[in-house]
């Protein structure tokens, strides 16, 4: 059997670095079960795939755009709804509009009378 090498592929994909990320991801798509367009003569995956780009049974445009795609990752951005976003323009709205001495305003209700304490009236039971 003859062996594959870059060289024979080299005029199918002029630059040698795409030529190895393409063969490596259709190595990748045959290890996970994809049909193979040549004869499997027990070559490994790498060896095939190479063989495939040389005898041109699959295109190399398409390997790249598969390598390209697989590659691609999509983020999702999760943007506040609109409700969210007027009310957090309010917010910065009346921030800036509050002076200082409004908010030094001490609470008028003496310290006794606490929301959730008991008032103590002075009768002991």
């Amino acid at each position: 059997m003859a062996r594959v090498t870059v060289e024979d592929c080299i005029d199918k994909v002029p630059n040698r670095f795409d030529l190895v990320l393409i063969a490596a991801g259709r190595a990748r798509q045959i290890s996970a079960g994809a049909e193979l367009t040549v004869p499997e003569d027990r070559d490994k995956y790498s060896v095939i795939a190479l063989r495939e780009i040389a005898e041109e049974t699959i295109s190399a445009d398409t390997l790249r755009d598969n390598v390209i795609q697989t590659m691609q990752r999509h983020v999702e951005v999760d943007e506040p709804e609109e409700d969210d976003m007027e009310a957090q323009m309010l917010s910065h709205q009346f921030a800036d509009n509050i002076d200082e001495s409004e908010v030094l305003v001490a609470d008028p209700a003496p310290l006794g009378d606490m929301p959730g304490e008991a008032a103590d009236d002075g009768d002991a039971a």
